[in-house]
């Protein structure tokens, strides 16, 4: 592992000396750009992406690779998270778009899978709500983003900070009232679209002396652009914040989300060309329950330091019912004519039970007559997943159900993970121009797997004896340098990592071994970057990156001394992404109309990523019962399109815009072989690229009323993002055609 051995020296250099009390005057403010909270940025601003500050509370943000999404200003359809809008002026943010009724979010950024945006770091409210960020990092709960007041989204360089992931960190921050001036204020929004869709959204929220409040619910529900794809989400939220002095907060809220989907099943590529809607799974059921809730204090000890402690827990259910055979989707689901019934179906179901705390400390200080800033924060977590499979076990019918045949599961698996971890950023201030930004974390990790795996002649299959313990240090260094025309020039190289993750620990030992030494998947990020912001007229961020992704976990097949063969689950290979990230917005607008009643506003977004494999080990069995042993050496890394462009225009004339967006994703390949020609059964096989235009149009009637409405996939393209080898497929899943939504919103 390398390390930057200057980073430790720089906080042990700084320990030799007394912290000494900054003078206000030494800090230039348009160097500093520092805010301690930002409940109301955006709101002077018609921008809907902005470029977050050095330091937000107790966050570093210096030098990274970041963007703040402000929700209120997102020119899009909100109310289905439409990530491909949400997040359009993100430069190469890659979204799985099989989902439309934007329940499951899936993300993902420089050639890193979108499952459930496994390689971000998923949060809410700065504490995790993913099903376990160590062993199962999948985020089936994300929030409805009308509650949503901005997305913080760093890439890169965030994980000295936020713990393990390649991709980034994704915060999505709440609305929670202290914008309020009022003892109470509601707010509701109603909304309709294709497909039977209806959404309510409604909260009340105010301020009464020390205490501020924020409650909403808001519930969904569809037929889907599918058959059986309908659905329905429940989500309710309370946040209530007590300040006995201004120097002190206290914050308590609890999120319960429940949300039930009903999956159509992936088609195979002739079925997709005869009709994109249609669909051969009707039993196939979709079912999560989510609770989350954190005590979260933030004390101002002077004007220079400020330290912030997050108590969370997540509380959350999977579960999964319908017909998976191993034919996939080439097996048709109907009467079996021996019983006169349907088949019966697979059962699944995780129980997560999560808890953790996290701790940040951050102060500026002057040494030598130059103005710096430290973090230094550490975090304590647990988390336990049961999960439970049988196998054709469930019951005959084709409504929702868990109905279990004998009452004993098949597998009876619990997985335990604990993390402990220390970490520190430190700003230097060289003049009011220079930044340098280094970083530590020390990290320790364990995790383990008991229960069983199985049955075979009515006895049980229980699950190799393998925990794993490992601990160490993440380094990286930030720059930055200030330039005219409020411009910066930024550049970073951090350590990232993933942990060994629980379906690395399920091998069943009848056919499956573990590998003793299997490691968790290591590398690193690398950015270098030109942003700035002029006034309100241009917003730029241009940049490169490098995405190494070392000890990759894969399955070879190996042979005994005996003749049989079992899969070797081991690491190996690496893969690197390389590439460019860039956005510009313009709004000629601000500086041609100083009456400010006409608003033209454009952007572009566009990026470019090569990822591929570099040495990666591939042992297969032939049709021969030979092994066959090749490297995918420069083989494209699957669903990683080379080219993402998003462009749009917003044309606004005093309380009404209207605002067009065309987006273009490259193809991208289903596996590491790079398949070309499609599978019979639709898992494998190149994914096309392909187009879509959106169309929006908002309306503020007064100052209490406005109207939303759009046209997504105006053209009524057909296309899909995802081909799927299991559930909830299996096969290729189309994405939605033309769809039209509208949402009155009302406050009072």
């Amino acid at each position: 592992m390398w390390r930057l051995s200057f980073c430790s020296v720089g906080f042990l250099f700084i320990s030799l000396f007394s912290f000494s009390q900054v003078d206000n005057n030494v800090i230039d403010d348009s160097a500093y750009r520092y805010l301690p909270d930002i409940n109301v940025v955006g709101r002077s601003s018609k921008r809907d992406v902005q470029l977050l500050p050095d330091i937000v509370g107790t966050s570093i943000y210096a030098g990274k690779k970041t963007s703040l999404i402000i929700l209120d200003n997102v020119k899009g359809n909100v109310v289905m998270n439409t990530m491909r809008q949400v997040m359009a002026k993100v430069a190469g943010i890659h979204v799985w778009e099989s989902d439309g009724s934007g329940i499951q979010i899936g993300i993902a950024s420089r050639g890193l899978s979108p499952n459930r945006s496994w390689e971000f770091n998923i949060r809410q409210n700065g504490y995790d709500i993913s099903a376990d960020p160590y062993g199962y990092p999948e985020a089936y709960y994300n929030p409805p983003l009308q509650a949503v007041q901005r997305i913080e989204v760093v890439r890169g360089q965030g994980s000295l900070q936020y713990g393990p992931q390649f991709g980034g960190m994704i915060n999505y921050i709440l609305r929670n009232g202290s914008d309020i001036e009022d003892p109470i204020k509601a707010e509701a929004h109603q909304s309709i679209g294709s497909n039977g869709m209806f959404n309510t959204f409604n909260a009340i929220g105010g301020k009464k002396k020390k205490i501020h409040y924020y409650t909403f619910f808001d519930h969904r529900n569809a037929e889907g652009y599918r058959p059986h794809s309908r659905y329905y989400t429940n989500t309710a939220f309370s946040t209530v914040t007590y300040l006995p002095s201004p120097k002190l907060s206290l914050t308590a809220e609890v999120m319960r989300s429940h949300i039930r989907s009903q999956q159509p099943g992936g088609l195979t590529d002739a079925q997709l060309s005869q009709n994109i809607k249609q669909s051969y799974r009707s039993r196939n059921w979709f079912d999560v329950t989510w609770l989350t809730s954190a005590l979260m204090a933030k004390y101002s000890i002077n004007n220079n330091s400020r330290i912030e402690v997050k108590l969370f827990n997540v509380l959350g259910d999977r579960s999964s019912v319908g017909y998976m055979p191993a034919g996939g989707i080439l097996a048709a689901d109907s009467i079996n004519p021996m019983t006169g019934h349907f088949n019966p179906r697979n059962l699944n179901t995780d129980k997560y039970r999560n808890v953790g705390a996290e701790a940040k400390y951050l102060v500026d200080y002057s040494l030598f007559g130059l103005s710096n800033s430290l973090l230094i924060g550490g975090r304590l977590y647990h988390g336990n997943t049961n999960r439970f499979v049988a196998d054709g076990k469930g019951s005959v019918g084709s409504t929702y159900d868990m109905y279990l045949e004998g009452g004993v599961w098949t597998k009876d698996i619990d997985f335990a993970s604990s993390n402990a971890a220390l970490f520190a950023e430190q700003i230097f201030r060289v003049g009011n121009r220079f930044f340098i930004i280094p970083g530590v974390r020390v990290e320790y990790i364990e995790g383990s797997a008991a229960g069983r795996n199985g049955f075979k002649d009515n006895n049980e299959i229980l699950l190799q004896d393998l925990s794993k313990q490992r601990k160490f240090l993440l380094s990286g260094l930030g720059l930055s340098y200030r330039m005219k025309f409020n411009t910066e020039l930024y550049a970073n190289i951090s350590q990232a990592y993933r942990p060994v993750q629980f379906a690395d620990l399920t091998a069943p030992p009848t056919s499956d071994l573990i590998d003793q030494n299997l490691a968790d998947a290591k590398g690193y990020n690398v950015d270098l970057g030109y942003r700035g912001k002029l006034y309100e007229i241009l917003l730029f961020d241009l940049s490169a990156y490098i995405l190494q992704y070392s000890n990759r976990i894969g399955v070879i097949v190996q042979q005994r001394q005996d003749g049989s063969f079992y899969n070797y689950r081991t690491n190996v290979g690496d893969s690197r992404s390389k590439g460019i990230e860039s956005m510009v917005e313009i709004n000629p607008s601000r500086f041609l109309f100083q009456q400010n009643t006409l608003d033209v506003s454009a952007f572009i977004s566009y990026s470019y990523n090569d990822a591929r494999y570099g040495n990666l080990k591939v042992i297969t069995k032939n049709n021969n019962n030979e092994l066959v042993e090749k490297n995918l050496k420069n083989k494209k890394v699957e669903n990683a399109p080379m080219h993402i462009l998003r462009t749009g225009v917003t044309l606004g004339y005093k309380k009404v815009s209207l605002t067009g967006q065309y987006s273009h994703v490259g193809k991208v390949y289903s596996d590491a072989n790079n398949t070309v020609i499609p599978s019979a059964n639709g898992q494998t096989g190149l994914i096309p690229s392909y187009e879509v235009v959106d169309l929006t149009a908002a309306c503020q009637i007064s100052n209490k009323v406005n109207l939303k409405l759009g046209l997504n996939n105006l053209f009524n393209k057909y296309y899909f993002t995802r081909r799927s080898s299991g559930y909830p497929g299996p096969g290729a899943l189309p994405s939605d055609g033309r769809t039209f939504f509208m949402t009155g919103s009302i406050s009072f």
